[in-house]
This record gives structure tokens, sequence and C-alpha cells, in this order.
């Protein structure tokens, strides 16, 4: 994006003189318009649109690797949760405070989800990325600090500060999901579904798998003094944030936000009444997957511990990182299968295999995890793995692209913060299912049969995106607003000059730079 000479704007495919109201086309760089175009504007159109990816592209990573903070979060809880039960005992560190601490994240998530997808819609996606980065690091820092005149004081400051932290990585899912999202689109639309995947999902997924290495580490070095253990296990989360909190403050919005946000009179009516579906069925499936997913990453250490019956803490939490090293090749397969077959079949398959599996772990659960402890890790492995193939990548994503630019960050946000009441609901009901159907094959047997029943679902309720999808949405919500006679002049951050964005559909929306 940029300005050529003569005050010609350049944006994507397309020119628009600013002084003179004919517009004029570029395909492929070629011009083919009724007025000539100069040929030192041609010569720039390529120059520019290089720039405007390679920032896009920088944007896209940027704006996901934070998202590491919350599989690292997610995941070394678990790992917190057995360590302090043998530094206190149950007594002390009883079912009720276990849960307590898991959920305390989940809770301060849903906060984060929905009110930052609220400030980047109204705001700016910068200033939403900025101000989460330093809710973790605020979050994760007094997590590790936490102390008490008691141990339960402790471990309330612990659940206070895991709250805060919650608020920071919840926010990170709007914020961070959706300004990838919109700038993987600048970079390759018939692609931005796999670059989605690689930067969003795949990163969490990446936050549980060295969630799993640090502690074998920090055990290698205490050996059994756990408390600088757990401590440096919570501290070490305000890595990610740390690590990319400059190029954030450095990051601009991204050009589709620029032109398609919606900072005042916003229809909040109209827009119900033309998504009130999608909002249902994205919320309703990311809660079913948070509800699966969630609890068996949280109690995963306790499962192995229960299943490893006498092996040493280094041991358990080792058997933990092969584990969680099964995400990484599910994720992997979904973020090809998303452009490859599309979401709608990738999050339906995933679905499909993941009940069918579960439901063989569940059943054998018993004489496998006896008689045959690296076949049960193994199993349980693939049963994560698919999780991560099928609604793993697609659940962001859906929640991504089935919404106008205007309201995205809103939308995505309310979908997500549905996800983690499922999250909290699953971790929750965890050892009540544990206990009502005789151990932890409960949970799977459950769990399973809502993945099978939520893959149909899937298959015949839920629409495909195409590479032009953005674009196309955008368009369609321009003309739904302009029959309901909303005044789309307001549609932009107010600092732009709008024109069109095409990509290679029959459809455009406006779109717009800084002049």
């Amino acid at each position: 994006m940029g300005s050529g000479r003569n005050g010609k704007l350049i944006v994507d495919e397309r020119i628009t003189d600013q002084e003179n109201a004919p517009k004029k086309y570029i395909n492929n760089y070629q011009s083919t318009t009724v007025n000539s175009i100069h040929s030192d504007v041609e010569e720039e159109a390529p120059i520019v649109k290089k720039k405007g990816r390679t920032a896009s592209f920088f944007n896209v990573v940027f704006s996901g690797f934070a998202l590491l903070s919350d599989g690292y979060q997610s995941g070394v809880i678990s790992f917190v949760n057995l360590f302090l039960g043998k530094i206190y005992g149950s007594d002390v560190f009883n079912t009720d405070m276990k849960s307590r601490l898991s959920y305390a994240m989940f809770v301060g998530a849903i906060v984060g989800q929905l009110g930052f997808g609220l400030v980047i819609d109204r705001v700016g996606r910068k200033i939403g990325l900025v101000a989460t980065t330093l809710l973790v690091i605020i979050g994760a820092a007094l997590s590790c600090a936490s102390s008490g005149t008691s141990v339960n004081g402790m471990l309330w400051m612990m659940i206070i500060s895991r709250g805060i932290l919650g608020v920071g990585v919840g926010g990170e899912y709007p914020c961070s999901s959706v300004s990838a999202g919109e700038s993987a689109d600048e970079v390759s639309p018939g692609k931005r579904g796999g670059l989605f995947v690689m930067v969003t999902n795949f990163v969490i997924d990446l936050g549980y798998v060295v969630s799993a290495i640090v502690p074998v580490i920090l055990l290698a070095i205490f050996k059994d003094n756990l408390e600088p253990v757990w401590r440096l296990c919570l501290g070490l989360g305000v890595v990610p944030p740390l690590s990319v909190l400059y190029f954030r403050l450095k990051m601009a919005d991204s050009e589709r936000y620029r032109s398609g946000a919606m900072k005042k009179k916003v229809p909040y009516l109209l827009i119900f009444k033309r998504y009130w579906f999608r909002i249902l069925l994205s919320s309703g499936l990311w809660f079913i997957y948070d509800f699966i997913s969630y609890p068996n990453g949280v109690f995963s250490s306790v499962i192995i511990d229960s299943v490893a019956d006498g092996e040493s803490n280094i041991a358990v939490v080792a058997w933990n990182i092969l584990l969680y090293a099964f995400y990484l090749p599910g994720c992997i397969a979904g973020a090809f299968s998303v452009d490859r077959i599309g979401r709608r079949k990738t999050l339906a398959f995933g679905l499909l295999a993941q009940g069918i599996v579960g439901m063989i772990l569940g059943g054998v659960y018993e004489p496998l995890s006896k008689n045959c402890m690296p076949m049960f890790i193994i199993m349980y492995g693939i049963f994560l793995a698919l999780g991560e193939y099928g609604p793993g990548p697609t659940m962001g994503l859906n929640a991504m692209e089935l919404f106008p630019t205007a309201v995205r960050g809103t939308c995505y946000g309310i979908a997500a913060a549905v996800g983690k009441v499922g999250a909290t609901v699953g971790t929750l009901a965890f050892v009540p299912m544990q206990n009502a159907m005789g151990g932890y094959r409960g949970p799977f047997l459950v769990g399973s049969g809502i993945a099978i029943a939520a893959s149909v679902v899937a298959w015949f309720l839920l629409p495909e995106v195409g590479p032009d999808g953005l674009v196309e949405e955008d368009a369609d919500f321009r003309e739904y607003l302009l029959q309901h006679g909303y005044d789309v002049s307001q549609l932009g951050s107010g600092s732009e000059q709008q024109v069109e964005v095409v990509h290679h559909s029959n459809k455009s929306s406006t779109d717009s730079i800084n002049s």
C-alpha cells in the first residue's frame, strides 16, 4: 500500500485517482484502464505491494507469537498442581483448591476475550495487543511471587494472579488472532488458513510442549526441592510476551481494519439479526472443543502420575513431554488440511476421529493403563492430536472468517469466551465425571460422545469460507448496512482515503490507506 505519483493511490490490485473520479484498475500489475496510467506508477505498484506484504507478514508473526503464553500457562499449571500436591498434601491442597487454581485463568480469560474483543473493534488492534501483553507479563510475575501469612493465603494470591494473567491471555485471543488473520489475508489470501493456524494454534500447542520441557530441566537442577521449581515454572511465562512487546509497540493496525472499522454508532441490533446464528454456531462448537481438550491438558500429569505408579517426578513430567508432542503433528496436518479440503470438512473429520479414538481409550482404560503404559500414552497422544487436527485449527479460523471486519473482534471474543466457559465447565466437571464413572475413563467417554455429535453439527450447519471470504463478507455486510439505511461513510478509522480492494472474486470491499 502507498502513494503513487500525480496523486494516485495504489491498493492491492486497484488504483483510484484522488483528484479525478474515474477508477483505474491494475491486474497483475499491467494497466487495463480507460485513462492512461503513467509508466512510473506501474513500476511502483509491485514494489509498494511487496513492501506492504512484508509488513503484513511481520504483523502476522508478532501478532501470533505471544499466544505461546496461553499454551504454556495452560499446560504448566498441570505440573504446578502436581508439585503443590506433593509439597502440601491433600489436606491443604485439596481438590477444591486444585480446581480453583486450574480454572482461575479460564475465568479471567472470559473477561479478557469479551472486553478486548470490543476494544480492538472500537479503539484499535494495536492498543489491544499492547495492553494484553502487559497484563500477561504482570499476571505471570505475580503468580511466581505469590506469598501470604499462611499456605492458604499464598494459594489465594496465586489464584487471583492467575485470574489477572487470564485477562491478558484471554485478550490475546481476539487481539492476536484477528490481527494475524487480517494480515495473513494481505500476505496470501489463498493460503490464509494454513498461515493463520501456524502462527496461532501451532504456537499455542508449542507452548504446551515447552510447558512440559521446562519442569524437566528445573527438576534436574533442583531435584526434590519443588518450591523453586513451581515458582520458576510460572515465572518463565513472562518470556514470550516480553519478547514481542517492543515489536508490538512498533506495529500498525491492519489495512483491512483501517478501512472497515466501525468506531461509532454501531448498529448492534442489525448485526445481531444478521449474524446471530453464526455466533451461536461458532460459540457452541468452541464450547465443546474446550470442554473436551482443556481438562485433558490440565489434568494430564495427574492422570499419568496415577498410571505411572511409583515413578519419580521427573519421569512423570518426561512422559508428559511425549504426550504434548502429539499436539504438533496434529496441528501441522490441520494447517495443511484447512486450505486443501476446507474448514468444514477438517473440523467434522477431526471431531469424528477424536470421538472414535476416545471411545476406544475409555473402553480399554483400565487394562491398558495397568498393563501397557507406553501404549496408553500413545493412544492418549493420538486422542489429543486429533483434537488439534480438526477443532483446534478451525475454531479460531471460523470465528475470524465468519464475521466482517467491523465487528470481527467482538464476535471472535464472544465465541472464544464461550469456549473458555466450556474449558471452565470441563475442568470443574472432570473430577465429578471421574467419580461417577469409575475413574479417569469417565471424562474420555463423555467427551468422545460429545465430539461425535458435534461432528454431525459441523458437517451440516457450518458454512464453508473460501480464499476471498474476508473480502466477500465485508462487501456483503456493507451492502446489508446500505439496505437498512446505515451511513457506510462512517466505516473506517477516519484518517484514510477510501479505495477498493479486490482479490480474485467478483466482489470487492472498500479499503483504504493513509494519505
